[in-house]
């Protein structure tokens, strides 16, 4: 299904390398697959203090992932994150790690920390849904065969 994520970029050169490629197995288990969304879904950030900073995911795995903000958060600092993934609401705790200035605003990278193997599962779940639900109509119907 790796073959998938071409869709989520402009350059083909992205694209995940398949079981059949030069990387071994545990490079791959290693590495997730990254899903680029390019700020279409929106984050929420419960900070320890209990303040709440909006965010837009720009990339998201199942290890963590990059969002654009508007301030960057302090690195080490371990936060509630909540984002709606399809009809999947995802609320992990996370670790910010430094962030990059951007044209406007930050990207700040992540890490989740303390995740489940059931919320694993259920990420990485949804970000094949989501992918999936991404793809032109026209790639779903090339197997199809009239009758």
């Amino acid at each position: 299904m790796l073959h998938t994520l071409a869709t989520m970029s402009q350059t083909p050169e992205s694209v995940a390398p398949g079981p059949s490629s030069t990387g071994t197995a545990r490079q791959e288990r290693e590495r997730p697959f990254r899903v680029k969304l390019r700020g279409s879904v929106l984050t929420l950030m419960r900070l320890p203090n209990r303040r709440e900073v909006r965010g837009k995911l720009h990339e998201l795995s199942t290890t963590g992932g990059l969002m654009h903000v508007e301030q960057p958060l302090d690195e080490k600092l371990k936060v509630e994150l909540i984002f709606q993934l399809g009809e999947t609401t995802i609320r992990e705790k996370a670790e910010m790690m430094f962030p990059m200035w951007a044209t406007q605003g930050w990207l700040q990278p992540f890490r989740f920390t303390d995740l489940p193997e059931a919320s694993k599962n259920v990420l990485q779940t949804s970000l094949l849904s989501f992918v999936q639900a991404l793809q032109p109509a026209s790639e779903a119907t090339t197997n199809h065969h009239p009758a």
